[in-house]
């Protein structure tokens, strides 16, 4: 109990007063920076009380966004249009109690708003395994597979969790006589499945989700810290022989980590668990102190300052094993083998015991803030991007030690998949962090690599979205990447005819609608810049072309102001 009171938790995304609810994401500012609102919300607990929402939405001509307790999608997905009174939240925060595992058919059934965490252990408990799941556990089960979450691997059904999924239920709008709203149950028979299985939350409101399980099994993980030379041949390999395979990659420090992860016998020896670094409780005095180290570095230019951290960070993280513990406790040498259950997702900060604890972004301190991009490339397609990094590295290693001081380019793998707004041939996800300024208007040290980075994935080679990650440029022209982009559009148009569950907010993602251009739109990825004004010429930062990918229109840092714009 003592522990219970103390600690610090997450607080919850949704905050309601007399007059509004305004819903925050999990690092407390939105891509745009502006607030999301709603007049009301309703929590519901049971799927009668669930259906009796979505009703009252319909009946009384309201949007409504389903949300979720945790919140982490970085695009407004979960945001209702901006006019107040229309708009209404449902939250399936207290919508969490049931998981129902039926073992003769090696299913489980869990409300949406279980927490990933909560679906493993009882999972576990039961003798099973979820195969794959995402890496971070601070998140709902209807959360989740809306925004296409992933682990990674190329083996059975693949790295996504939707594409473990055999069963979904979801209330959608519908006609007066049917009361405003009907629940639909859906299995993989059915047309509107493959629609409704990664839905971005836009057909309806998730009610429970049916996930195929395994018996119980074990993980062997070790990490492999060697050079990246000949990375971009040995990534397909790699995947093929381990089940869940990634690899880390820090351009500046020339280094790749390559994860050997398969799994064992449970009868094999080890009692591991995988509490991943960047997902640990970690003090608020250090991860305000990173943050201002990281901000002096940005506002003195000083790259040597930041490739020093990258550095310091890559040796603490060989030294650790990325947070691999062999008794649970400490590392103590590879391999590192323990229950899926404690291998495949982390999340300790979620449930600091300490107060002066936190996850190192939580908003209440002055910690971590970051921009993320994931693009998802064709597998056939990533040796040439691969080794364009590589040119745009080797040009100057030091611009990419900021990304190293997060996770480097971060490489995973998924299967082509049949779900509609999924990948249609086996992928490579590319992920990275890099820093966020406090301030909207403030540029950042080497802004254009990563905006050169960043349109290289997405228009160069065709990288499709990670549909809950990613600035808004990400999405541009996003109906023309999936091939069964239309098939969508029209269940969504069959289920949600009235709308009610878009947004303008949704509907910039879903339809890549490139908005009104304006000063310092391009600082923080809500344009590509075409004038000088778009960047920020009071602070020395000018519209610029690509240094490898010259068809990027980045902003570039220059003493010297250049003559004009350089156009589209």
């Amino acid at each position: 109990m003592i522990q219970l009171i103390h600690a610090r938790i997450p607080q919850s995304p949704l905050q309601c007063n007399q007059a509004h609810c305004t819903l925050y994401n999990t690092y407390g500012r939105w891509g745009d920076r502006k607030d999301c609102y709603a007049l009301n919300a309703t929590s519901p607990e049971t799927e009668e009380e669930l259906l009796a929402a979505v009703s009252f939405a319909v009946k009384h001509n309201l949007k409504a966004k389903v949300v979720t307790r945790f919140s982490h999608s970085m695009p407004k997905l979960a945001c209702p249009d901006q006019a107040l009174q229309s708009s209404f939240f449902i939250s399936t925060e207290r919508y969490n109690r049931r998981i129902q595992i039926d073992a003769a058919n090696a299913v489980v059934t869990a409300d949406a708003g279980v927490s990933l965490r909560q679906l493993i252990d009882a999972v576990d408990a039961a003798g099973f395994s979820l195969v794959v799941s995402p890496y971070w556990e601070g998140i709902t089960i209807g959360g989740l597979i809306s925004t296409g979450a992933h682990g990674s691997s190329w083996w059975g059904k693949g790295g996504s969790v939707h594409d473990h999924v055999v069963g979904l239920t979801i209330v959608v709008p519908a006609s007066q006589s049917e009361g405003f709203a009907k629940i639909l149950r859906l299995e993989p028979q059915d047309s509107l499945f493959n629609a409704a299985k990664l839905s971005l939350g836009v057909l309806g409101a998730i009610s429970k989700v049916k996930l195929r399980v395994e018996p119980s099994f074990k993980r062997s993980i070790t990490y492999n810290f060697t050079s990246d030379v000949r990375l971009e041949d040995l990534y397909g390999e790699h995947a093929k022989k381990y089940e869940f395979a990634d690899i880390t990659w820090y351009p500046s420090q020339h280094t790749a980590v390559y994860r050997y992860d398969s799994r064992v016998p449970l009868n094999t020896s080890g009692n591991g668990v995988f509490d991943f670094i960047g997902f640990q409780d970690t003090s608020t005095l250090i991860a305000e102190s990173v943050r201002a180290t990281e901000t002096d570095n940005e506002k003195t230019i000083s790259m040597h300052g930041k490739c020093l951290s990258a550095a310091t960070t890559l040796e603490y993280r060989k030294m650790i094993a990325n947070g691999l513990k062999n008794d649970g406790i400490s590392f103590l040498g590879y391999p590192v083998i323990g229950h899926q259950s404690k291998m495949q997702a982390s999340g300790s900060c979620l449930n600091s015991p300490v107060p002066t604890n936190s996850c190192p972004w939580d908003p209440r301190i002055k910690g971590l803030f970051f921009f993320e991009t994931t693009s998802i490339l064709p597998a056939l397609v990533f040796r040439d991007f691969a080794l364009d990094l590589k040119k745009l590295r080797d040009l100057n290693p030091e611009h990419f030690c900021g990304a190293d001081n997060y996770n480097g380019i971060f490489l995973r793998y998924i299967k082509a998949s049949d779900a509609y707004l999924g990948q249609s041939e086996n992928s490579v996800v590319v992920d990275f962090n890099y820093y966020r300024a406090d301030d909207e208007s403030s540029p950042r040290l080497n802004q254009d690599i990563w905006e050169e980075l960043e349109q290289m994935l997405f228009f160069k080679y065709g990288g499709k979205p990670h549909w809950g990650k990613n600035r808004n440029i990400a999405f541009l022209g996003v109906d023309k990447k999936f091939p069964n982009y239309n098939k969508f559009i029209d269940a969504k148009q069959q289920l949600d005819p009235q709308n009610v569950f878009s947004s303008n907010w949704s509907d910039e993602i879903l339809f890549g609608k490139e908005l009104e251009k304006s000063d310092g739109c391009a600082l923080e990825g809500l344009c590509i810049c075409s004038e000088h004004r778009h960047c920020s010429p009071q602070n020395g930062y000018y519209c610029s072309r690509g240094l490898v990918y010259e068809d990027a229109r980045v902003c570039r840092y220059s003493k010297t102001t250049p003559s004009s714009s350089i156009g589209n």
